[in-house]
């Protein structure tokens, strides 16, 4: 069993920037998927950024992409996912997922019904 645990949210004004981590412990494989998902009041869960940590490919939702990077340190088991250029419908909670028993693929990295674990989120509000 996997424990994950988010960190970094808070309130911050448009433009600004926050760096979330999420922070594996338990049975962790070496390659695995994580990944950032969010959802916002009254939206459905929206994937944010992936991340294979067995080879570091990456995958960015388009509405994110050039803004939110995603990353890790193995040897902490942690993910991070740097947030600039933050916007206001970037407001959300933001959730962290692991998928144990495979990498990330294209097809399916953003379904959250693929993933089996998942951490208690972490708020992020941007003020315009």
């Amino acid at each position: 069993q996997v424990q994950l645990v988010e960190s970094g949210g808070g309130s911050v004004q448009a433009g600004g920037s926050l760096r979330l981590s999420c922070e594996a412990s338990g049975y962790t494989p070496s390659r695995r998927c994580m990944t950032w998902f969010r959802q916002a009041p009254g939206k459905e869960r929206e994937g944010v950024a992936a991340i294979n940590t067995g080879g570091g490919s990456t995958y960015y939702a388009d509405s994110v992409k050039g803004r939110f990077t995603i990353s890790q340190d193995n040897a902490a088991n942690t993910v991070y996912l740097q947030m600039n250029s933050l916007k206001p419908e970037d407001t959300a909670m933001y959730y962290c997922a692991a998928q144990l028993r495979s990498d990330c693929y294209s097809r399916s990295w953003f379904s959250g019904e693929w993933y089996n674990a998942w951490g208690q989120g972490t708020r992020v509000t941007v003020s315009s």
